[in-house]
Formats: structure tokens, sequence, C-alpha cells
């Protein structure tokens, strides 16, 4: 007796060769339903209908099709089972040896901005997770493929092993198949969870996060730690949608510097803006008329440091910043896109990685860090905030222009570890206090990476002062105004210091710490 797969697919690529070879090379039988059985009919295969073969029509608008003994028997029969091999023959069910199964795309669905809850229900698939369960679990007598990808392999072991399909083959397309489902379930319920929440319970009593493997990085962090990147999601998005438009793979500290850098670069959406990164800390950033001088202020604040640092651009990439690009050594550029002239130019450099990332603006809502025995879930910093929400606390009153400078500080020294100070000019970093354990040592670094250009310039810290030392410290080098939260005991202390010495002190009322 021929062999007999089952073929129902919401994603179709590929469907009309795989089921060819099956049918013209293999001898195989086909039943389907739906869209797929409609696909393969007008392909001119020969293929029998699940209702057919049930002798049960559709129902409830084509939400039950497959649901049916003569189906599922066939899938969960155990051919070493003497009971199950008789079963069979009483009721005239033949076994299926292939189920080629993918679900509706719930995802995409959700994904939508206009998007229902009718509607996303309605694109829950409920035969294909129990087609894929019912095969996974019997996978020791048939295959499952719930991906196109899969056809090739499938293909390929058929032919090698003379219509065998060995067991280690099933058994790793039934661990996709779990994978596949489990996926699927999570997005569902997610989706759900967050038509539940409220301002009082921002996250779900469940959290579960889930990925599947798209690289083996050489290493983590370090050259003795492993490491891996996973895509969320069935649907690629983010990094995992974005085009390496030239050089090796990325490394594990890549991609980390690199989502550093799109959450810098998303705070100037409307002009030409570059950002400069190392180890997570911005070393430059710079806004300007055109992206090839928001790249050269941004790499003049600090070239020393810039100097195998990652680069990430709002805007197209030219020829002219491809030009300033190629002048040093750097490990990663991204951008929302490539000139053609500009792509050339940048291949002479042959160590250099570049990525296309259209949409910087995509990124996750949730930060999850690890911790013993768990872990820890907070929403993104994202907040949006305006200059006229901020409190001026001082008697000297903000120009416009320091005021758009100050907000320029603050979007920056908002993405620099903790404590973080930031000192700009010109909407250019002059020098970046990160990450010291106290603030004033963060002042001192900034104001001395800075030196003279600190004369005139502005200081943004990402919380407030504790003492008014470093108040007087900026002004001493030169500074004329400071952006910080406020909310210490001491502010006023703050507050009379900036007043004495005829500085511009605003608050913002919100703190950015980068832990």
């Amino acid at each position: 007796m021929a062999r007999l797969a089952l073929l129902s697919v919401s994603d179709k690529r590929g469907l009309i060769e795989f089921a060819k070879s099956l049918v013209e090379e293999f001898g195989f039988d086909l039943i389907s339903s739906g869209g797929t059985a409609t696909a393969l009919k007008q392909a001119g295969l020969p293929v029998t209908k699940v209702s057919d073969y049930t002798g049960f029509p559709e129902i409830l608008g084509g939400r039950v099709k497959t649901l049916h003994p003569r189906i599922h028997g066939g899938i969960l029969a155990r051919r070493d089972v003497g009971q199950d091999v008789t079963e069979l023959e009483t009721h005239e069910i033949r076994p299926i040896d292939l189920v080629v199964v993918n679900l509706y795309p719930f995802e995409q669905t959700i994904a939508k901005p206009d998007v229902t809850l009718a509607e996303a229900i309605e694109n829950i698939d409920i035969g294909g997770p129990t087609l894929l369960r019912a095969s996974a679990k019997n996978y020791a007598h048939l295959t499952v493929l719930c991906n196109p990808e899969q056809y090739g392999n499938y293909l390929e072991e058929f032919r090698t092993k003379n219509g065998e399909i060995s067991f280690e083959f099933r058994q790793h397309c039934a661990l996709k198949a779990f994978q596949h489902t489990g996926a699927y379930d999570r997005a569902i319920a997610a989706y759900l969870e967050q038509q539940e929440l409220s301002e009082a319970s921002a996250f779900p009593q469940s959290f579960v996060l889930a990925g599947t493997q798209i690289q083996s990085l050489r290493y983590g962090e370090n050259p003795h730690q492993a490491a891996a990147w996973y895509q969320t999601g069935t649907q690629p998005t983010g990094w995992a949608s974005g085009q390496i438009l030239q050089g090796k793979p990325l490394s594990y500290n890549n991609l980390v510097d690199l989502e550093a850098a799109r959450r810098i670069i998303c705070e100037f959406p409307d002009q030409p803006a570059a950002a400069i990164l190392k180890h997570t800390n911005p070393c430059g950033v710079a806004i300007a008329d055109t992206l090839v001088t928001a790249y050269e202020k941004a790499f003049n604040a600090d070239s020393i440091s810039a100097f195998g640092g990652i680069v990430a651009l709002n805007r197209n990439i030219d020829s002219q910043t491809a030009k300033a690009l190629s002048k040093t050594f750097l490990e990663c550029i991204v951008a929302p896109g490539c000139d053609e002239e500009a792509a050339q130019i940048l291949k002479k450099k042959s160590n250099l990685r570049v990525l296309i990332l259209p949409d910087a603006t995509q990124g996750p809502t949730e930060i999850i860090k690890p911790i013993a025995g768990g872990f820890l879930v907070q929403s993104c910093d994202d907040v949006v905030e305006q200059s006229t929400d901020w409190k001026v606390v001082t008697e000297k009153q903000p120009s416009l222009e320091q005021l758009a400078e100050l907000m320029f500080a603050w979007k920056v020294v908002k993405h620099v570890k903790s404590n973080a100070i930031v000192i700009t000019k010109n909407q250019t970093t002059l020098g970046v206090g990160a990450g010291q354990m106290n603030r004033v040592g963060s002042v001192e670094i900034a104001l001395k990476q800075a030196g003279e250009n600190a004369q005139g310039a502005v200081l943004g810290s990402d919380a407030f002062f504790p003492f008014d030392d470093s108040v007087r410290t900026a002004a001493a080098a030169g500074i004329t105004a400071i952006v910080q939260p406020g909310g210490s005991l001491r502010d006023q202390d703050s507050i009379n210091a900036a007043n004495e010495l005829g500085l511009v002190m605003v608050f913002t009322g919100i703190r950015h710490f980068v832990h």
C-alpha cells in the first residue's frame, strides 16, 4: 500500500514542489483540507479532501475539519502494538506516514494596529496544534514537519535512506513540532493576558520567555563563556529581521552594543543623528543637519574611544558619510539603509560589519534580568518627555537654545551607566562620566574629558545631586546650565549654589538609572 501524507498548511511556501516530489518520486497518496487541498488540486496533483476521506463534512465554517478518528487514529496508532494494528484494520483506517502542518498566523494577526479581539480569537488554530502534538507524540512511527525549511531535509533523508526515515530524524522533527506549538500557545496566552492587565497590574502572574535559536555565537562576553542568539516569536523582528550587508557574523558583545546603540538613536527621530558606543556606553553622540556632519561631530567628541566602536545612524548611509566612516577602524555600523555608492565604499573595509535595520524603533517592551532562582522584569525606560514639563528651580531662566541643549543632554544621559554625567554643547557630547561609584567621580571624568570645551556647555545628570559640590565643580569648569531629576533632601543646597554662581538649573522629576 502507498504511503499516506496529510498536508494542511497556512504557510504554503514550497508546498507544491514538495508535494510533487512526494507523489511523483516516492508514490505518496495525499489527503488535505481547505485552502491546501485547493492549491494542490490547482497544481494538478491527486489529492483526497479530508471530508471525503473521513466521510464527514467540514463544519462550523471550517473550524472542524481534521478532528476525526480516521485522521487521529491513523496518526496515533503504534505499529508495533498488535491491538492498534487490528483496530486500524477493523475501522478501515490507513496509517499516516507523514504529517505536514503549520498554523494560522496568530502573531501576524495581533501585530496589526487595528486588530480586534474577535479577529485575534478567530486566528487561534485548533486542529493544527492537535495534529502536530499527536504526530510528535507518535514520532516513533511517523514524521511531522511544521516548517517549509524542513522539506528539503526530509526529501534528502528519504532518498539517502532508501525510503526509510531514521528514528533520530523523526525525533528531531517531533522536538521542532512541540517547540512550534509551545511558542504558539505562549503567544496566545501573552496576548490574552495583555487584555486583562490594568495599571494596578502591569505584568501577568505567569511570565514565560521562549525563543528559537537562530545562531550559535562564537563565545559570550569572554572566550570561556558559551553563547547563542535566540529569536522570540515565530516572525523575525528587530535584529533577527535585520540584514548583514557585509562582514563577519555578529558576536555576543556586538549584539549587546548594537541594542544599546539602537535605543540611543531612537531618541532623535527628527534630525540626522549618530551615536558611537563602546561597552554599551556612548562615547560620542551628535545631531546635525546632515548625517555626515552628525557622525563627524560624534567621532570628534572622543576619537580615541571611537576606535573599534559601534556606530548607529538614523538615516541611510550616503557616500559622504561612508567616506568618513572609512577613515578609522570600527566594529559595526547599523543604519536604516545604505546607498549603492556608499556600500561600495564600505566594502573596501573587509573587517567591518555593516547592518541594515530598517526600523530601529522596533524593540522590546520589557527588560528581563536573571537572578538566582528566578528573574526580574521591568518595563523599558521609553517615557517621552517634554521640556515644558520641567521645572526651572533657579533665578536664572534658560533660553530656548539652552532648553534644546539640555534636552539633548538629557536624552543621552538616559543611556549612560549610572552614576551618569554627560557634558554637551552644540548638540554634541563633549564628556561622558559613566558607571562610577559616586557622582562626584562621574562629574570629574566628564569635565576632564570635555576640557576647555566645557566653557558654555551644559551638564546632564541621570539622578539628583546629594550635595552642592558637583554644582560648584561644574560651574568652575564653565558649565552654564544643569538638568537633573531633583528629589534630594538637600536639593536646596544645589539650587542655592546654582543661584550664587549664576547657573540655570532645571528639574525633570524623572530619574534615569541604568544598572
